[in-house]
């Protein structure tokens, strides 16, 4: 089983008035086969926790730290966090000119496993995880992520998750720019990675739309970088009829 330990996470990012505080004591722990959500509004922190995680040096690390089943990971590369089975599905999926969505994955396993797998078994298990996702096969031959619509690309982050098969999935606002159909089928894809590896995720989220699909175990709501309530599947309930107002200090406004 992996865990994931955060204690303590304070992180910090340069801006154009100075360093300024971003996580002000973050404390998580996720495990295999748990999954987390954490809801907030704009400005709270949630993509920063997620970058943090996977290594993005753009945020700076004051002080705590991340344990992947005890080992420092604030201590390994990007690829080590990787290798060590961490996977972050981003926001905002990035192009790759010239590589290959086909050669992308392969060249991804081949790293985490250590040998490419094979050919024939490799090409089926493509096929197989585009028609799931309902991904014209033709993608499979396209530079990843160019041209791509917003709910392709995240179609693509998931057909990632599912062939690499991480220990513990960092879902950035997966959901966001996606109409219902897209919803569901990348909602069906991570529950089916859930099922096969005992996946462990963290789901960052505003809205609970994809919690009816991706059922949590633990909803966590963040505000002004801290995690200020826990709760189960309830709790995401109650954030929809009230929203994150009651959260807030009282001269405190909501990003738009």
């Amino acid at each position: 089983m992996a865990v994931l330990e955060i204690r303590d996470l304070h992180v910090t990012v340069e801006t154009d008035e100075g360093t300024t505080p971003i996580l002000n004591g973050v404390n998580l722990t996720v495990r295999s086969g748990e999954t987390h959500a954490i809801m907030g509004p704009n400005g709270s922190g949630k993509s920063t926790l997620a970058s943090t995680i996977a290594g993005h040096p753009k945020y700076t690390v004051t002080s705590g730290s991340i344990a992947l089943d005890g080992e420092d990971v604030l201590e390994m590369s990007v690829d080590e966090r990787a290798r060590a089975g961490l996977f972050l599905a981003m926001q905002y999926p990035v192009e790759i000119p010239g590589v290959t969505v086909t050669n992308f994955l392969r060249t991804a396993k081949t790293a985490l496993d250590g040998e490419a797998p094979a050919i024939r078994t490799w090409t089926k298990d493509i096929k197989e995880g585009m028609t799931n996702l309902r991904m014209d096969p033709k993608f499979a031959q396209r530079n990843v992520n160019e041209g791509f619509s917003g709910g392709e690309k995240k179609r693509n982050e998931i057909l990632q998750l599912e062939l690499l098969k991480p220990q513990l999935a960092i879902l950035d606002e997966t959901d966001s720019g996606l109409d219902v159909d897209a919803l569901k089928v990348v909602s069906e894809g991570v529950n089916r990675a859930r099922e096969a590896t005992g996946l462990g995720v963290l789901l960052i989220t505003h809205y609970t739309r994809i919690l009816r699909y991706i059922a949590p175990d633990y909803v966590h709501v963040m505000i002004g970088g801290r995690i200020v309530e826990e709760g189960g599947a309830e709790l995401a309930d109650k954030l929809e009829e009230s929203g994150y107002a009651g959260y807030l200090p009282d001269d405190a406004t909501i990003e738009a």
